[in-house]
């Protein structure tokens, strides 16, 4: 009986990994890429896929929890909202860009799609 599989902890505490992927989703929306590690990017996917749905509902309160940039804001709800406002989901791609020399841990890059 398998448990506890809703989320991947990541080898941090609550409040970090929520302030690290609140910062990866800023910086995703604001430069429309980021590189990170696979599962780091798998988590993100969820974050910003959410907030890109709330932006098109038009739910600027609930998205000021998570996005706490001012510019990240305006670009989410004038352009991103705008550009996904026919696709239902799939906002996000992820690509596999190898190994890290340091630890050989699987990099991702995480993208949006146009």
């Amino acid at each position: 009986m398998i448990k506890n599989t809703g989320y991947r902890k990541l080898g941090k505490t609550a409040s970090h990994r929520k302030a690290m992927l609140n910062n990866m989703a800023t910086s995703i929306i604001l430069h429309e890429e980021v590189k990170t590690t696979l599962p780091k990017a798998k988590e993100v996917r969820r974050v910003v896929e959410g907030l890109i749905t709330l932006a098109k509902a038009k739910n600027e309160r609930a998205a000021k929890d998570t996005l706490k940039d001012a510019a990240a804001m305006k670009k989410l709800f004038e352009v991103l909202a705008a550009r996904y406002a026919n696709r239902a989901g799939g906002f996000c791609r992820i690509y596999r860009a190898g190994v890290r020399q340091g630890d050989n841990a699987q990099v991702a890059i995480v993208k949006l799609v146009e």
